[in-house]
């Protein structure tokens, strides 16, 4: 073993110029005052599709952004070789602050969260009436994320040829929610394209539902120039195939010659199987049951409204509400208790 004398000092020591570590450090980065603003259109295996002065380039997410998500819809400075060219690659160097962001978790015990869609306006919830058969607790679950997220919720009913929408309409109806109904002689026809695209306009729209309720389709009446392939349901389990793998902000068709997106966005995204709230305070979850949250008036304080003396059960008595909405709130809310205990 070497050993170094009581008078050695620094310039005794050598310092390998390639080793990790020695380089000095600064906290300084460079501003990109010359990046050009674009926005994400979609986002795959970390390559990010922006739209950039009218031009679709691929980009990567830049090292100075650090564990930082890039989503689609977010609005992004752009660097580097933005000719959109074959094989070329720019650089994201920054995420301009967001207006609103839909977040979800694979369950309601998962901590790790996951931003579907950035800056969108509304959520449209899209629930078959048939074949799946509607699935109210998704329905309530995508409502809480929507309004945690700050987007205005509305409900898409479709196959309305296979089974009457009433039924769930007249569950929804105390919360003033837009809606539109339809089915297969609203896509022959065009009524239903006519009817969303009024209420897509001029605003960005993410689409949100079980799988094989119709999302794609929907997405290909209103921007036909861009067909994305559809899928079928199984008719012994009522499931849909995955047709869409990862979220695209379509524009919707405007007037001839205005730019991408002059008549607003419409997001198709992935079939979902579950809806997590993890990342939801479970004291926020209330506000997204209008129809019940006045009725917590009477509540004792510090109600969990799951237990003894909650004035919900004599709200719901009086018929102020669905006893179907009393009982998804408390199941929502159990899920949430027992995450906190964990």
């Amino acid at each position: 073993m070497r050993r170094y004398s009581k008078h050695t000092d620094e310039d005794d020591i050598r310092v390998r110029p390639h080793r990790k570590g020695t380089r000095p450090r600064t906290h300084t980065r460079p501003k990109h005052e010359d990046a050009a603003e674009g926005f994400v259109l979609t986002v795959d295996r970390g390559r990010i599709t922006c739209l950039v002065q009218d031009r679709t380039v691929t980009a990567m997410k830049a090292r100075e952004l650090g564990r930082k998500s890039v989503a689609v819809g977010d609005r992004v400075a752009v660097v580097g070789d933005l000719s959109g060219a074959k094989d070329t690659l720019a650089r994201v160097v920054r995420v301009e602050e967001r207006t609103s962001v839909l977040r979800r978790t694979a369950d309601d015990n998962d901590p790790y969260e996951r931003v579907i869609v950035a800056n969108a306006d509304q959520l449209a919830i899209v629930t078959a009436l048939a074949e799946p058969e509607p699935r109210p607790r998704l329905v309530d679950r995508c409502l809480v994320a929507a309004f945690d997220g700050g987007l205005q919720a509305m409900l898409v009913l479709t196959k309305s040829d296979l089974a009457p929408a009433e039924p769930l309409l007249t569950t929804y109806a105390p919360l003033g929610l837009e809606h539109v109904v339809t089915g297969r002689e609203g896509y022959e026809d065009g009524s239903a394209a006519e009817e969303l695209r009024a209420l897509f306009e001029g605003r960005t729209t993410v689409l949100v539902g079980h799988s094989g309720v119709g999302k794609t389709t929907l997405v290909n009446a209103l921007v036909p120039e861009r067909q994305r392939t559809t899928g079928h349901v199984n008719a012994v389990t009522g499931r849909g195939r995955h047709t869409t793998t990862s979220a695209l902000a379509l524009p919707l068709p405007g007037p001839e010659g205005a730019g991408p997106g002059a008549a607003g966005w419409v997001i198709d995204t992935p079939g979902v199987r579950s809806f997590g709230l993890h990342h939801v305070d479970p004291d926020r979850v209330i506000h997204a049951f209008p129809d019940l949250e006045p009725g917590t008036a009477g509540c004792p304080r510090a109600c969990s409204h799951d237990e003894p003396g909650c004035a919900l059960d004599r709200w719901v008595a009086e018929g102020h509400a669905d006893p179907a909405r009393l009982a998804s709130l408390r199941r929502l809310l159990a899920t949430r208790v027992r995450r906190e205990g964990d």
